[in-house]
């Protein structure tokens, strides 16, 4: 089916840190907004890393994503223009935090997200709507993993990387088994990849063997970890990077997918 007449929900997680999964969602969305696709990019990080990383700073906007998920606000109200054509944001801030206290006696809490994208849905043309997960595997995460219906998991080639997909896919497991049937794991992008290293090579060779792996490998490169400190995604930051070229590369791959 065509990302032209469905729209792709993605949750971009990975319950452990420092992974590359707050740099995969803001460049993946930034490459499928470059490729003419209408995107919108849901942070729902407390520490709102995908919103800065975008140079939306606070003062830019007056409704979050908490607002959303508390009832207060639409997507579409919540929703910011960015610096990219074709790409929106619905920003977080340290607020949302508070999500797991406020709606811990509603009966739909884990269903929040889902309702907005279906409301919101119906109202606008969206090819890919991407969420950026916090590190850990609560009420937020359990959020978009019922809203979605793709999961992209970016593991870094390190020692501890299988033992960590190992429960994240138990958690996606039980979610298709209650609140979502139709998820589906697209694949793991391996990030901060060095072709140096036999390690990585060996985490690579391993995963490759339980898991769909995209072709696309995101590699250590000094200019996509240095263009959230500017606020831009490293296409706006330098196009020609090797970081850059990596997530227009595998946004090519989704696409293209997508499209067959």
């Amino acid at each position: 089916m065509s990302a032209s007449k469905a729209c792709h929900v993605v949750a971009v997680v990975n319950q452990k840190g420092g992974v590359g999964k707050t740099t995969t969602a803001v460049n993946l969305a930034a490459s499928l907004a470059a490729a003419e696709r209408q995107t919108l990019l849901i942070d729902v990080d407390p520490q709102g890393n995908a919103t800065s990383g975008l140079g939306i700073r606070a003062g830019a906007f007056v409704k979050t994503v908490y607002d959303v998920l508390i009832g207060r606000a639409t997507l579409a109200e919540a929703s910011v223009a960015t610096e990219v054509r074709n790409l929106t944001l619905v920003p977080a801030t340290q607020d949302l935090v508070a999500v797991e206290i406020e709606l811990v006696d509603a009966s739909d809490r884990a269903l929040r997200l889902r309702e907005a994208i279906t409301a919101h849905l119906s109202q606008n043309k969206v090819d890919y709507i991407l969420f950026d997960c916090p590190p850990s595997l609560g009420l937020l995460t359990l959020n978009a993993l019922v809203a979605a219906s793709e999961v992209i998991v970016p593991l870094q080639c390190e020692y501890y990387a299988l033992e960590g997909l190992t429960h994240l896919m138990a958690t996606i497991d039980r979610v298709r088994a209650g609140l979502n049937p139709k998820i589906d794991v697209r694949g793991v992008v391996l990030t901060m990849f060095d072709p140096r290293n036999n390690l990585a090579h060996q985490v690579a060779t391993e995963v490759r063997g339980h898991f769909h792996v995209f072709d696309s490998v995101i590699p250590r490169n000094i200019r996509l970890s240095e263009a959230p400190s500017h606020g831009k995604p490293a296409l706006l930051y330098d196009v020609q990077s090797k970081g850059a070229q990596g997530y227009l590369s595998l946004a090519r791959e989704l696409i293209t997918q997508d499209a067959s």
